[in-house]
């Protein structure tokens, strides 16, 4: 490779590009690192220096590339007083060796393997290849006053690449974050009335106000495995505390340093969560691997996960398989008639070459000692919950992709169940009337498998009986597989953890759901999927949000049908929402976390994970324009979501509002299970863009004769295998106003008014609300009254101490509005569906923006009835004591009118 050496020279007196900050507290030297006094590079002519500038802390780095010699660089510093310096550098991790040295000392290698913080692809073209930049902390050195030389040499194997952008030395504390230097970052220009959202990097301080780190245990799993409560609804730890969990979908052990995932850790503790999950795919990736081999990378990844977040006292739910994900079978595998590019969606329920190599892969994974901890997964509680599957069933309509001779082996099984039955397939063909199909080989034992679509269809007769049957089969199949797996974990290898079928939904939710939860009952634990995502369409609406994108922009607190806690729970068993989110690009998002954390409360949900996030701490950088944190769809650590997280996650952990008593206690019997015989409630369906097919959710074409308000009401509960005439249903007209569109819990505590779009949470520690504020302002409530003038706003209050909000000497305000990247624009629009047919009146994209996010000012007073209460303190995003903000108190009633970039205010006595 050609390349053009460079030699430059500085002198001492030209410093221009060091940023010297002194004071009594401490000393910090930042140097740009393309201004070296001294240099011998050699710079690539045209690809490894086509960067982002914009993302260099002084609009450049300097860098080599060489065939044969390696790169050095020499800076002359200042130093102004002695003392111990940390020293970091910000430089190119990927593939690179970096080594530097003070004076004429020896050359210290930095190893840029490992723990680089802050990783950011700064390629031009955004592509994933060499063009990295990181901080990563060199060491600590002893430095004298006056003047040092420090110099850097770039010898990687590999053109003895390497780029720096800058090096900092400091006796202060020091959180690297992107170019932002300490002290000197610039607030960008935001539109009126709006904030921007610039955190810095969490140093967890001791003295922080708010700090949810307590809520958690010392160790995940100290007192032992998580088990099932005495009423078999509940989680208790290992001690038989109960407990509740406030959980996250994380990625970040994936592609992250030790340090970065420790910190992650932490920094998701410290904002209530205690369980994450790994969402893995454990299966062979090597172009030659056999069947039963296993994914190293992904085992290698769910140890680092589970030991950091067991040092931080989080739990850990292991989601080690999803057939969708799955897209390509090696015919080695030896799964006889399945094309190699097909996905694998049904096959693991009943083919047992396929369950011998998921078995397989369950024990590369479990059993080895984790060399994090030193104990095998299997005997550590610490992993609370093993989800079998991720988003497979026999029920949907992906199980129509089985065909040729799996879907014959399929027909085998289905001869075999009948055979045992009706004691013959010839007597099951006689109990369906002679009804048959063109697939059936009775000789060979073989029946027709009737696609998924037929059960969402009024059949009558015997076609109807053989459906039933089939149903029945596909039920048991699955609850079978489930069944034995779990056995396979316990007796072979010796697992303790509670155990999760799976999660997903059927072809029709009223006629099927049912039908799928049933053959969760072979586990301890149920869960579902579920998002709450208006229309969105794109090109890449799957994963990205595009400019000319068109949406709907509608809050849940109007469209109450689609909450994703509107569930139907199984009696004696906990349930899990594993995966949720409020989709962007909705913009009403501040009302999730509160939305959780009150219908949780009152129906005794017991965790909800919010889907997802690869960041460290917040999804607030640009990357390359496929990673840009403008356009995520799927990314939950933004300011309107994790942002609002603390007073939730404490209302919901420490349950500050009460469970309500059932609304619905519905008893179905197995005939009418397989019968498909319409439910007393059912959920409305959920929509997922990846599998669903058009744009929006397709509710059942029958229905409940229950008012499905009832979810926002109290619990509704299922309980299978009994007596329909147990059923029992409350009087709903007590609770649901359709004339006023309210619904009011049986708790007492929480009201909800659809028809403003306005939730209310009032009970002695816990008092809010979110929605449409202005159209209802004042709120009140029991010791609280909040005059707000925000269109849009989630207020609420929380006891930190425990004590009633009238008595409390510590309580938390948490505000959330409105954020969307700086520069976003949408204009109203009126597009077609993808039906080509419905007229969608909504929005498109005019712009997308860029980081940082810009926040909606807030601008509401609030009035507490509480004589002790005498100050105000804003504080950081980190929960760190700001400025003391202007209050009244007169009456026993404290007053304070929030800043309008208020995010978290504690207010307290003296």
């Amino acid at each position: 490779m050609n390349a053009t050496r460079l030699t430059v020279g500085v002198g001492l007196l030209g410093l221009s590009w060091l940023f010297l900050r002194a004071d009594v507290h401490g000393q910090t030297i930042w140097v740009e690192a393309e201004k070296p006094e001294r240099a011998t590079v050699s710079r690539h002519p045209w690809w490894y220096d086509q960067v982002k500038k914009d993302q260099l802390s002084g609009g450049d780095w300097i860098s080599n590339w060489s065939d044969d010699k390696d790169g050095e660089l020499e800076y002359s510093i200042q130093v102004p007083a002695a003392g111990r310096y940390a020293f970091w550098v910000r430089a190119n991790p990927v593939q690179a060796k970096l080594s530097y040295r003070v004076d004429k000392g020896a050359w210290t290698p930095i190893d840029l393997a490992t723990d680089v913080l802050d990783s950011v692809n700064v390629a031009g073209d955004g592509k994933p290849d060499l063009r990295f930049i990181g901080w990563k902390k060199a060491g600590e050195l002893d430095l004298k006053k006056g003047v040092v030389s420090i110099a850097f040499k770039m010898s990687s194997e590999n053109h003895h690449h390497g780029a720096m952008d800058a090096f900092v030395l400091t006796t202060e504390p020091f959180s690297p974050n992107g170019t932002a230097r300490p002290g000197k970052v610039a607030a960008p220009t935001v539109e009126p009335g709006m904030w921007p959202f610039l955190p810095e990097r969490d140093t967890f301080r001791a003295d922080a106000v708010l700090d949810l780190r307590g809520l958690n245990e010392k160790v995940a799993g100290e007192s032992g495995f998580v088990k099932l409560a005495p009423d078999g609804e509940s989680f208790v730890l290992g001690d038989g505390k109960p407990v509740r969990f406030w959980a996250v979908t994380t990625y970040v052990q994936r592609d992250r340093s030790a340090e970065d995932l420790a910190h992650h850790a932490r920094f998701l503790a410290k904002r209530g969560v205690n369980m994450v999950r790994l969402h893995g795919a454990l299966e062979p990736k090597a172009k030659d691997a056999k069947l039963t081999d296993a994914d190293p990378k992904t085992i290698e990844e769910a140890w680092k996960l589970v030991a950091a977040m067991k040092k931080e006292g989080i739990y850990t739910t292991l989601s080690p398989y999803w057939a969708s994900a799955l897209k390509h079978i090696p015919t080695s595998w030896g799964i006889e008639g399945w094309p190699e590019n097909q996905g694998a969606e049904g096959l693991l329920f009943f083919n047992p070459r396929f369950q011998e190599g998921y078995r397989a892969w369950l024990k590369a994974l479990l059993t080895p000692p984790n060399p994090y901890t030193g104990i095998p997964l299997a005997k550590d509680p610490a992993l609370a919950i093993i989800q079998l599957q991720n988003e497979d069933s026999m029920l949907f309509w992906t199980m129509q992709s089985v065909k040729g001779r799996q879907l014959q082996v399929l027909g085998e099984q289905f001869g075999q169940w009948l055979a045992k039955k009706y004691g013959s397939i010839a007597a099951a063909s006689k109990a369906w009337g002679g009804d048959s199909m063109k697939e059936d080989d009775f000789a060979r034992g073989v029946v027709g498998i009737h696609i998924v679509w037929e059960w969402t269809q009024p059949r009558q007769g015997g076609k109807k009986k053989r459906l039933d049957d089939q149903l029945q089969f596909f039920a048991e199949t699955m609850h079978k597989f489930n069944e034995e797996t779990a056995k396979y974990l316990r007796e072979e290898l010796g697992c303790n953890q509670l155990v999760n079928a799976g999660n997903w939904k059927t072809a029709d939710t009223t006629l099927l759901n049912d039908v799928e939860r049933w053959s969760y009952t072979a586990n301890e634990v149920i869960a579902v999927n579920n998002y709450y995502s208006p229309v969105h369409i794109g090109p890449d609406r799957g994963w990205r949000i595009d400019k000319g994108d068109r949406f709907v922009d509608v809050s849940a607190l109007v469209d109450p049908r689609a909450l994703p806690l509107n569930i139907k729970q199984v009696a004696g068993h906990p349930m899990m929402v594993t995966e949720s989110h409020w989709v962007p690009p909705l913009g009403y998002q501040s009302e999730g976390p509160f939305l959780v954390a009150a219908m949780q409360s009152l129906t005794g949900v017991d965790a909800f994970y919010w889907f997802g996030t690869s960041e460290t701490e917040w999804s607030n950088t640009d990357r390359a324009e496929w990673d840009a944190a403008s356009r995520q769809k799927w990314a939950i650590a933004t300011p309107m979501v994790l942002g609002q997280f603390p007073a939730s996650a404490l209302i919901y952990r420490r349950g500050y509002l009460k469970q309500g008593e059932p609304v619905v206690v519905e008893h179905r019997s197995p005939a009418q299970l397989w019968g498909r015989a319409v439910p007393l409630i059912s959920e409305d369906p959920s929509y997922d863009p990846n599998r669903d097919k058009g744009d929006a959710a397709r509710r059942s074409s029958v229905a409940g004769s229950v008012d499905p308000l009832a979810f926002l009401a109290g619990p509704v509960k299922v309980v299978y295998d009994s007596d329909p005439s147990k059923t029992k249903a409350a009087d709903l007209g007590k609770l649901i106003d359709h004339d006023r569109r309210v619904v009011r819990s049986t708790s007492g505590e929480i009201a909800w008014a659809y028809g403003k779009g306005v939730c209310k949470i009032d009970a002695p520690q816990a008092q809010g609300a979110s929605g449409f504020l202005k159209s209802v302002s004042p709120i009140k409530f029991q010791d609280v009254t909040i005059e707000s003038s925000d269109e849009y706003a989630t207020i609420v209050l929380a006891s930190l101490d425990g004590l009633p909000i009238k008595e409390s000497r510590r309580v938390l305000v948490q505000v959330g509005t409105l954020a969307r990247p700086t520069g976003w624009a949408d204009r109203a629009a009126t597009f077609l569906a993808d039906d080509g047919k419905r007229l969608i009146q909504g929005k498109e994209i005019v712009s997308t923006g860029k980081m940082p996010w810009a926040i909606k000012d807030a601008d509401a007073t609030l009035r507490i009835a509480n004589p002790a209460l005498a100050a105000a303190t804003q504080l950081d995003v980190n929960g760190n004591r700001g400025p003391a903000l202007p209050t009244e108190a007169s009456g026993g009633t404290f007053t304070l009118k929030l800043p309008k970039d208020a995010f978290y205010i504690v207010v307290e006595a003296r």
